[in-house]
């Protein structure tokens, strides 16, 4: 038999001993607990600070680098992965087509300054505005800013002096104004103005001295006037102004003195007298003179060269 006076002694010595050492708690040495309470969870959870998943972290989000110079050939932007492929070029050789009814922003043609060919901005039926080419200053053939249904300014053409061929500017439903041409001076070849619903005011051509060949201003059924013109003084082949509905004086071609041909028709508001003051200012007579089915009226006096 146990004598219980000395297994009480004892393990009292146990106790005091192992509070000394200051290891065990007085329950894990009465109850028999291991202090390594091991559940099998591993406290080293391994968080390593180093989260590599995968993921490139270059998302093509910064400025683009314009080291790319000149492309040589023609180029057709009609997706927005096009925009990334012609990304960094600041010249093209041929023409460049921008036909895409997705896209909506062209900021990545930020370093292009020149097209040697024809520039088409057609049909982009999403596109909000042209900002992206900003830094372009010349175009050497044709551009056409045609159908382009939301386009609300032409602010991204901002640097543009320059067009060798055409300038067509033709069913923009939205265009209210041509302000962002505001650095163009000439345009080689015709310029056509053509059934812009909205368009209200020619000012945006306020800087454009000459038109080497014809210009056109035709349906465009919110314009009143032509200010904006004056800085342009001949038009070497046919000036037309036709149907535009609410036009009612042509006073912003006051410095013009010379065309080729002239034909004004078709502007239900715009008295004949004033389409045949128009000749008055002119040093030479135009080889053809129509003026036609516009707001009859009777002139006292007639104007001179007046058919």
């Amino acid at each position: 038999m146990i004598d219980i006076k000395h297994f009480l002694l004892g393990l009292v010595l146990v106790v005091a001993a192992a509070l000394s050492a200051g290891c065990w708690s007085m329950q894990e040495i009465i109850m028999g607990t291991d202090s390594d309470t091991d559940t099998g969870t591993d406290t080293d959870t391994d968080t390593d600070t180093d989260s590599d998943t995968d993921t490139d972290t270059d998302t093509d989000t910064g400025p683009v680098e314009c080291n790319l110079l000149d492309y040589n050939g023609d180029f057709e932007i009609t997706t927005q992965s096009d925009l990334a492929t012609f990304a960094g070029y600041t010249s093209i050789s041929g023409g460049l087509e921008i036909n895409c009814p997705s896209c909506t922003d062209l900021s990545e043609l930020v370093c292009l300054t020149s097209v040697g060919g024809l520039l088409y901005i057609e049909w982009n039926t999403a596109l909000p505005n042209l900002d992206g080419l900003n830094a372009l200053t010349s175009v050497g053939g044709d551009l056409y800013i045609s159908w382009n249904a939301v386009l609300p300014n032409l602010d991204g053409l901002s640097a543009l002096t320059s067009v060798g061929g055409c300038l067509y500017i033709k069913y923009n439903a939205a265009l209210p104004n041509l302000d962002g041409l505001n650095a163009l001076t000439s345009v080689g070849e015709g310029l056509y103005i053509n059934d812009n619903d909205a368009l209200t005011n020619l000012i945006g051509l306020s800087a454009l001295t000459s038109v080497g060949e014809h210009l056109y201003i035709q349906g465009n059924d919110a314009l009143p006037n032509m200010d904006g013109l004056s800085a342009l003084t001949s038009v070497d082949g046919k000036l037309v102004i036709s149907d535009n509905d609410i036009l009612t004086n042509l006073d912003g071609l006051s410095d013009i003195t010379s065309v080729g041909t002239l034909g004004i028709g078709f502007n239900v508001s715009l008295h004949d007298c004033k389409a045949c003051e128009l000749l008055d200012q002119f040093t030479s007579v135009p080889t053809s003179i129509n003026v036609y089915d516009n707001l009859d009226d009777t002139c006292t006096p007639v104007p001179g060269n007046c058919p």
